[in-house]
């Protein structure tokens, strides 16, 4: 069944200013708006005196001047990652140069697909490399906190969550988001993943959601099973097409995505691509060949 999404856009922010946002969190924006990132990426601020920094960003010079003016007397102890795409993870080694805290991720761009021998194409922050490598269950802690790694692979397959246990506040990246859905493009993004990493996040307890683009979600659950529906209706979109003899990714993206502007088409196909492997593995869907954007599909 079709659930409708509660997107939301509105946000309350000034570029540049590193702003309270909920007890125990701060944020501030970079300037780096676009149709992918919304206002920008939001860099989180976790405690007071040693704080950690969540997703610094992309490799901004003057976003980083601002961050760190804003946490003038205090002490940075850690710098996490949810994912290395460039508006998330290049921004470390700037801050690196004003600070001891070291990076903590999953790993580099592509780990969680590498190690299964699935080459990842060139797109992230190719040249970042944790300090510390971090793993689901981990618990990191800070002075006044406590933040518990989520591992959350499908976005990219390297992608982690972060819960502030002391607040049930999850800080989720590209994960989830309430402004958007999140593109998922093979061969590092996988939707089987994807979805799997939704459904985990149905056993959580979290009370409210950060993600690094948009506004909060303070009613995190019914979002997530919107979302889970909104990709099986996609799947059911990509088999009523095929059934309909329409058999290329590039004459469906226009008929499931009316409202969408025709500049995004490319990025709705490396959605369309991610559903239709997985409607591959499950039996759904053939093709001849090598799954791609360009081969023609049938039913199974």
């Amino acid at each position: 069944m079709a659930m409708n999404i509660p997107f939301r856009r509105e946000l309350n922010f000034i570029y540049g200013a590193v702003a309270e946002v909920a007890p125990g969190i701060r944020r501030i924006v970079a300037e780096n708006p676009s149709p992918f990132t919304l206002y920008g990426t939001g860099t989180y601020i976790v405690g007071r005196g040693d704080v950690a920094v969540i997703d610094p960003g992309p490799a901004d010079s003057a976003h980083i001047a601002m961050l760190l003016e804003g946490l003038e007397g205090e002490s940075i102890s850690h710098i996490l990652v949810t994912h290395t795409h460039t508006d998330h993870s290049p921004g470390c080694r700037l801050l690196q140069e004003h600070t001891d805290a070291k990076t903590y991720a999953y790993g580099p761009h592509g780990s969680g697909k590498l190690e299964q021998g699935v080459p990842v194409e060139e797109g992230g922050d190719m040249d970042f490399q944790p300090d510390q490598l971090v793993r689901d269950g981990d618990v990191l802690d800070g002075g006044d906190w406590s933040i518990k790694c989520v591992y959350t692979p499908g976005h990219t397959s390297n992608h982690m969550c972060y819960q502030l246990r002391e607040h049930k506040a999850l800080f989720t990246g590209d994960h989830v988001m309430g402004w958007s859905t999140s593109i998922i493009s093979p061969p590092d993004g996988d939707m089987g993943a994807y979805i799997a990493s939704l459904e985990k996040l149905l056993e959580h307890d979290d009370e409210v959601y950060w993600p690094t683009h948009g506004p909060s979600i303070a009613d995190p659950k019914p979002h997530v099973r919107a979302f889970i529906a909104h990709r099986r209706r996609r799947e059911e979109q990509i088999l009523a097409c095929v059934g309909q003899g329409v058999h290329h990714i590039q004459d469906m993206v226009p008929l499931m995505y009316t409202e969408l502007p025709e500049f995004m088409y490319p990025a709705a196909a490396r959605s369309v691509l991610a559903a239709v492997v997985y409607l591959v593995g499950k039996g759904k869907l053939r093709t001849e060949g090598e799954v791609q954007l360009a081969a023609r599909y049938r039913l199974a």
